[in-house]
């Protein structure tokens, strides 16, 4: 049953990317395998332990002698279920907390209308420099909230702006390059930078000043293109769409802005409070939400319209986090973990030392890997196959490369997060906006996957000139 482990987890991430197509939700089908995988580890658990001499079995049992003492049976219960299970949803916890959290800050934000005050300083006629406004906004705010929410906001402010849908979508195309390149620079950008991050394969200072660059030229040189190439000179919008009306009035304007500043700060300073405090980057986020929370408490008790304002207290608000989402990263994580506990990410990690040899051209093949499949996913993978090497003065070139803020890890979140923008089903992103827009696979393939893997291998070319 070893071998049927890797099978199971390979056709779970290629259901998981034909989701469209078989109409199940990949978190169903990544939970399923995530179960699948843990049930084979126990039934089939003295093959792959014990007939394989599992260092990690080992050194479990080394560490705890009284357990080696206790019947085989027992022992496997002990590492898989209360070693190898907790360890892994102990981890997996600190990025499903994080990541329900800047959701929810996200959608406290703009069920307030904290973003809808982007609109003024986006408004122009011109439609190339509507563009660059678009990109460049995208690009910044994916850094600080993250690329889906970003991209989520400016096509709301699209709808105001470019009311023309043949127009929209092209902006909503380079709003998908841009924020999967402003989030890769990012500890809080993307899902996997998040990963990177809180599992200490690199340092948020580290990851903002070596990869700012390449992100900044990933998204460039398809702007430049696309300045010339989508649009004519002068250019002009037609007439804006009518302006909706405030759902809740009754709110004042300055608390909108104030709720709008706590909720950026509370995401764009948890490097700090981490840098500051040691504590994990989950507990800065909880912190952010908490403030909001209070804030938003008193401002609503002191506002006469109480039942109409109840809908928006964060309490109100708890439900509409996207448990979906939530339960298939958990699915993913804990399948990985899964791998991990059998050794076949051990396994691999040996058969890629051997046959490539060469950690940023694994970081770069992992990348045009996730254009089709999962990021998280394979960055989960990728982190489980090389843990981060201590430091020492005894390792080799290619050893160094696997420290925390070594060249593979920077690397690799350069790579696996603008990667995905080479099709549009390449990341969460790409999949959100095309589902809000209805953008057809093969429009973003025709006009746009060419844009994005010449910005892909521009931004990695520039990485490896200035940084290596």
């Amino acid at each position: 049953m070893f071998i049927l482990m890797p099978i199971i987890f390979v056709s779970g991430i290629l259901l998981i990317a034909l989701e469209d197509k078989i109409k199940i939700n990949k978190a169903a089908v990544a939970l399923f395998m995530a179960i699948s995988l843990w049930m084979i580890l126990m039934y089939d658990a003295y093959s792959i332990f014990v007939e394989r001499n599992s260092p990690l079995f080992q050194e479990f049992l080394a560490k705890n002698p009284k357990i080696a003492l206790k019947p085989i049976s027992d022992q496997f219960i002990d590492f898989i279920t209360n070693r190898s299970i907790v360890y892994h949803l102990g981890n997996v916890s600190e990025t499903l907390f994080f990541v329900m959290c800047s959701m929810l800050i996200v959608d406290i934000v703009d069920k307030h209308g904290g973003f809808k005050s982007m609109t003024s300083y986006l408004t122009t006629t011109h439609k190339r420099r509507l563009l660059w406004t678009i990109s460049f906004s995208a690009f910044f705010f994916s850094a600080l909230l993250d690329n889906l929410a970003a991209a989520i906001v400016l096509l709301a402010v699209l709808k105001k702006l470019v009311p023309d849908r043949t127009d929209r979508l092209k902006y909503a195309c380079m709003v998908i390059i841009a924020a999967n390149a402003g989030g890769s620079w990012s500890p809080i950008g993307d899902v996997t930078t998040i990963l990177l991050w809180v599992g200490k394969n690199i340092t948020a200072s580290h990851q903002i000043t070596h990869l700012f660059i390449p992100a900044l030229i990933n998204m460039l040189v398809p702007l430049i293109i696309a300045h010339f190439w989508l649009f004519k000179k002068n250019a002009i919008l037609r007439a804006k769409s009518i302006e909706e009306k405030d759902e809740y009035p009754q709110i004042p304007i300055r608390a909108r802005r104030t709720i709008f500043v706590i909720g950026v700060l509370s995401l764009a300073l948890v490097p700090v409070f981490q840098m500051l405090t040691g504590l994990p980057p989950f507990l800065g986020v909880l912190l952010g939400l908490v403030i909001l929370w209070v804030y938003t408490d008193i401002m609503y008790s002191r506002l006469n319209q109480i039942d109409e304002t109840d809908k928006l207290r964060i309490s109100s608000l708890l439900p509409n986090i996207d448990l979906s989402t939530i339960f298939f990263f958990l699915g993913i994580l804990m399948s990985v973990g899964a791998l991990e506990t059998s050794g076949q990410l051990g396994l691999m990690s040996a058969y890629l030392d051997q046959h490539v040899h060469e950690p940023l051209l694994i970081s770069f093949l992992i990348g045009l890997l996730s254009s089709g499949v999962d990021n998280v996913a394979l960055v989960a993978a990728t982190i489980g196959m090389y843990p981060v090497v201590q430091q020492t003065s005894e390792l080799t070139p290619y050893m160094m490369s696997f420290i925390s803020d070594g060249d593979f890890w920077t690397f690799l979140s350069y790579c696996a997060v603008t990667g995905g923008s080479i099709l549009i089903i390449g990341s969460a992103t790409g999949v959100t906006v095309m589902g809000l827009e209805k953008i057809d696979f093969m429009y973003y393939t025709k006009r746009f996957s060419i844009l994005a893997l010449i910005g892909y291998f521009c931004g990695a070319g520039t990485y490896i000139l200035f940084f290596i």
